[in-house]
Protein backbone atom coordinates (compact mmCIF):
# COMPACT_ATOMS: atom_id res chain seq x y z
CA UNK A 1 0.00 0.00 0.00
CA UNK A 2 2.95 2.34 0.81
CA UNK A 3 5.57 0.62 -0.45
CA UNK A 4 5.66 3.37 -3.68
CA UNK A 5 5.40 6.46 -1.36
CA UNK A 6 8.43 9.09 -0.99
CA UNK A 7 8.00 9.18 3.16
CA UNK A 8 10.23 11.30 5.30
CA UNK A 9 11.07 12.29 8.19
CA UNK A 10 10.70 14.95 10.39
CA UNK A 11 11.23 15.98 13.99
CA UNK A 12 10.18 19.35 16.52
CA UNK A 13 12.28 21.93 17.36
CA UNK A 14 11.72 25.27 19.70
CA UNK A 15 13.38 28.27 17.11
CA UNK A 16 13.21 27.55 13.42
CA UNK A 17 16.03 30.42 13.11
CA UNK A 18 18.16 28.78 15.85
CA UNK A 19 17.70 25.54 13.73
CA UNK A 20 17.82 27.17 10.15
CA UNK A 21 21.31 28.57 11.21
CA UNK A 22 22.60 25.64 13.14
CA UNK A 23 21.90 23.30 10.11
CA UNK A 24 22.97 25.48 7.52
CA UNK A 25 25.94 27.52 8.98
CA UNK A 26 27.35 24.74 11.61
CA UNK A 27 26.54 21.76 9.38
CA UNK A 28 26.88 22.85 5.90
CA UNK A 29 23.60 21.14 5.31
CA UNK A 30 21.42 22.54 2.44
CA UNK A 31 18.27 23.59 3.54
CA UNK A 32 14.62 24.79 1.61
CA UNK A 33 12.73 27.33 4.08
CA UNK A 34 9.11 27.06 3.46
CA UNK A 35 6.07 28.77 5.99
CA UNK A 36 5.78 25.25 7.24
CA UNK A 37 9.47 24.59 7.89
CA UNK A 38 12.70 23.49 6.76
CA UNK A 39 13.70 20.86 4.83
CA UNK A 40 17.05 19.62 5.21
CA UNK A 41 18.06 18.30 2.24
CA UNK A 42 20.74 15.52 1.59
CA UNK A 43 22.69 13.42 -1.37
CA UNK A 44 20.56 11.01 -3.13
CA UNK A 45 17.69 13.28 -3.22
CA UNK A 46 16.65 12.61 0.48
CA UNK A 47 15.65 15.20 3.14
CA UNK A 48 13.65 15.72 6.40
CA UNK A 49 11.50 18.02 7.71
CA UNK A 50 11.70 20.16 10.79
CA UNK A 51 8.97 22.27 12.15
CA UNK A 52 8.82 24.22 15.01
CA UNK A 53 6.54 22.96 17.95
CA UNK A 54 5.64 25.70 20.88
CA UNK A 55 5.82 22.57 23.48
CA UNK A 56 8.94 21.15 21.96
CA UNK A 57 10.65 18.30 24.22
CA UNK A 58 14.20 16.97 22.74
CA UNK A 59 13.96 13.90 21.69
CA UNK A 60 15.59 11.03 23.93
CA UNK A 61 16.82 8.99 21.62
CA UNK A 62 19.07 10.10 17.99
CA UNK A 63 16.74 11.59 15.50
CA UNK A 64 19.43 12.10 12.94
CA UNK A 65 22.28 10.21 11.85
CA UNK A 66 25.18 11.41 9.26
CA UNK A 67 27.76 8.51 8.06
CA UNK A 68 30.87 9.88 7.57
CA UNK A 69 34.28 8.48 6.28
CA UNK A 70 35.83 9.66 9.54
CA UNK A 71 34.64 10.51 12.74
CA UNK A 72 37.81 11.71 14.24
CA UNK A 73 37.93 14.57 11.31
CA UNK A 74 34.23 15.28 11.40
CA UNK A 75 34.32 15.91 15.48
CA UNK A 76 37.25 17.90 15.43
CA UNK A 77 35.80 20.42 12.21
CA UNK A 78 32.38 20.70 14.54
CA UNK A 79 34.51 21.05 17.83
CA UNK A 80 36.02 24.52 15.98
CA UNK A 81 32.83 25.41 15.12
CA UNK A 82 31.55 25.00 18.99
CA UNK A 83 29.76 21.82 18.84
CA UNK A 84 29.93 19.95 21.95
CA UNK A 85 29.85 16.24 21.63
CA UNK A 86 28.35 14.45 24.58
CA UNK A 87 29.69 11.79 27.11
CA UNK A 88 28.78 8.62 28.15
CA UNK A 89 30.56 6.39 30.78
CA UNK A 90 27.85 4.21 30.96
CA UNK A 91 28.89 0.31 31.68
CA UNK A 92 27.29 -0.90 27.81
CA UNK A 93 28.53 2.93 26.36
CA UNK A 94 31.97 4.65 27.03
CA UNK A 95 33.12 7.43 25.00
CA UNK A 96 36.47 8.70 24.77
CA UNK A 97 37.65 12.39 25.68
CA UNK A 98 37.09 13.62 22.46
CA UNK A 99 33.14 11.96 23.03
CA UNK A 100 33.76 9.48 20.35
CA UNK A 101 32.66 5.80 21.00
CA UNK A 102 35.24 3.46 19.63
CA UNK A 103 33.19 -0.13 20.38
CA UNK A 104 34.49 -3.16 18.43
CA UNK A 105 31.21 -4.51 18.60
CA UNK A 106 29.46 -1.34 16.54
CA UNK A 107 30.27 1.32 14.21
CA UNK A 108 32.60 4.46 15.78
CA UNK A 109 29.90 7.30 16.35
CA UNK A 110 30.06 10.46 18.59
CA UNK A 111 26.61 12.21 19.58
CA UNK A 112 26.12 15.72 19.41
CA UNK A 113 22.45 18.15 20.12
CA UNK A 114 20.68 20.59 17.84
CA UNK A 115 20.30 24.05 19.83
CA UNK A 116 16.83 22.38 20.81
CA UNK A 117 18.05 19.61 22.32
CA UNK A 118 17.70 16.87 19.82
CA UNK A 119 20.00 14.23 19.65
CA UNK A 120 22.34 13.62 16.79
CA UNK A 121 25.21 11.61 15.66
CA UNK A 122 28.05 11.22 12.54
CA UNK A 123 29.40 7.34 12.48
CA UNK A 124 31.94 5.48 10.53
CA UNK A 125 30.08 3.76 7.51
CA UNK A 126 31.33 2.36 4.45
CA UNK A 127 28.03 4.29 3.01
CA UNK A 128 28.39 7.93 2.95
CA UNK A 129 26.05 10.72 2.13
Amino acid sequence: MLKGSHAFSSFSVNDLQKAKDFYGRILGLDIVEDSMGLSLQFGGGESVFIYSKGNHTPATFTVLNFPVGSVDEIVQELTAKGVRFERYDLPDLKTDNQGIARDPRGPTIAWFKDPAGNILSVLESRRQA
